[in-house]
This record gives structure tokens, C-alpha cells and sequence, in this order.
């Protein structure tokens, strides 16, 4: 069963492209908007496992530069 996430993204002003850019390269990330709203960008990501989704998220979302905060809701169905 794969697991599937939103990912809601603040970003540095100035600097939503270069964030949405840098996420898009990201295996697992399969959609990026920019938003609007107390977000600035919203991404969904897939994984095999709720683990996956949470490595992805930790080691490879938050060190993108620009990013000043994230909040992951998980799917149930």
C-alpha cells in the first residue's frame, strides 16, 4: 500500500520559485503549487510507507534553502 502526504510550505519572501523548483526535483514529489493563503506552496508527495514519506520530508524537504517552516498531513483514505 503506498502512503500519500500534503506537504504545506513557508517560504523566505522571495524565494517560492526557487523552493517549487527544488522540490520538483525530488523523487516522490509528484505535484507543487504555489497558493495562497497562511501557505506559500503546497506539495503532494507519495511514498511506499508512512516512513518514506517522513524521510523524504526530514532529510530532503527541510534543507531546501528558503524554506522556513513545513506541515505534513498524511492521507487516511
Amino acid at each position: 500500500m503506498s502512503a500519500k502526504a500534503f506537504v504545506l510550505v513557508e517560504v523566505s519572501v522571495g524565494k517560492t520559485k526557487e523552493v517549487a523548483d527544488a522540490l520538483m526535483k525530488l523523487k516522490g514529489v509528484k505535484t507543487v503549487n504555489a497558493v495562497t493563503g497562511p501557505y506559500d506552496i503546497i506539495a503532494v508527495v507519495e511514498g511506499d510507507t508512512l516512513n518514506e514519506i517522513g524521510d523524504l520530508v526530514t532529510s530532503k524537504v527541510h534543507p531546501i534553502a528558503g524554506i522556513s517552516r513545513t506541515v505534513t498531513c498524511l492521507t487516511i483514505s
